[in-house]
């Protein structure tokens, strides 16, 4: 641990030590693909024993709640539905708040459109009058097809249309490097249609205070852990609850730095973080 220009990197490890809620990014950092990142059994276990909780705040909205499951289960990791707080999730309980009756049109995988069709919304893909929002997700299986016509709908002059989007993340890492997220798909609509999304996923402090009162755990006992400084980290902060960076996703240990938010912990990895807990 170290301070570094313009910042102070939090040398009372003692906090880490009181934290019993983890507040876990994915990929990035606790894996990457479905490969298992060093050190997080270790602390995985660590948080069983002491009585805490893992709950994962992913901005991956590629994939539902059980899809999740399913590959932690294929990571050796047992997890239940109620452990997974993604972007995803958030954004299908935000619609059902506030766009219930509305007719939405998705950018997304067909497992998270399924999910959506599942709990009631009124969502299609095709490009129709009747669209009220556009919704852009994390889509892998994005095509041309799908942006012409999220791009037909945000640029049509007889009916103003609200554009949400997931997440902003840029890249999402996965075992050969990174590839195009939520984030950089907007962007693409944006340089095409001079609009801007409203995203719902982190850096909003949503996912952090919903798995607060989802768990009865309190600020001071919670720790957000990701490898994002502009997602993961911004959303912790935005919660105000104390923040963990590991540079085995897309921060490099040379961002903190120049972050204009505040970072409490750094580590390599979460081995490093599980080895200063339990040192």
């Amino acid at each position: 641990m170290k301070n570094l220009k313009n910042h102070q990197v939090n040398n009372n490890l003692e906090h880490l030590k009181q934290k019993k809620l983890f507040l876990f990014d994915i990929d990035g950092t606790i894996a990457l693909s479905e490969d298992v990142l060093p050190g997080t059994m270790d602390l995985l276990a660590y948080i069983k024993k002491i009585g805490g909780r893992a709950i994962y705040i992913t901005n991956n909205s590629s994939k539902s709640t059980a899809d999740y499951v399913e590959k932690f289960a294929r990571m050796g990791i047992e997890t239940e539905g109620d452990d997974f707080v993604t972007a995803g999730s958030y954004t299908l309980s935000y619609l059902k708040e506030h766009h219930a009756n509305d007719c939405i049109f998705v950018t997304a995988t067909d497992s998270y459109f399924a999910e959506l069709e599942k709990n009631g919304l009124h969502v299609t893909t095709k490009c129709t009058d009747e669209v009220d929002v556009v919704l852009t997700a994390f889509d892998t299986e994005l095509t041309y097809e799908k942006i012409e016509n999220a791009c037909r709908l945000l640029m049509d002059s007889k009916k103003e249309r609200i554009w949400l989007a997931t997440n902003a993340d840029l890249r999402c890492p996965v075992d050969f490097g990174m590839i195009p997220d939520c984030g950089s798909i907007c962007n693409m609509f944006s340089a095409a249609t001079d609009r801007k999304p409203q995203y719902l996923g982190k850096p909003s402090p949503g996912l952090v205070d919903f798995s607060m009162d989802m768990t009865g755990f309190s600020k001071e006992e919670t720790l957000v852990v990701g490898d994002r400084i502009y997602t993961d980290i911004a959303c912790g902060e935005n919660a105000g609850v104390e923040t963990c960076l590991v540079f085995t996703g897309e921060a490099k240990e040379q961002d903190v730095a120049t972050s204009e938010n505040r970072i409490d912990f750094c580590f390599p990895s979460v081995r490093e973080l599980y080895e200063t807990i339990v040192g």
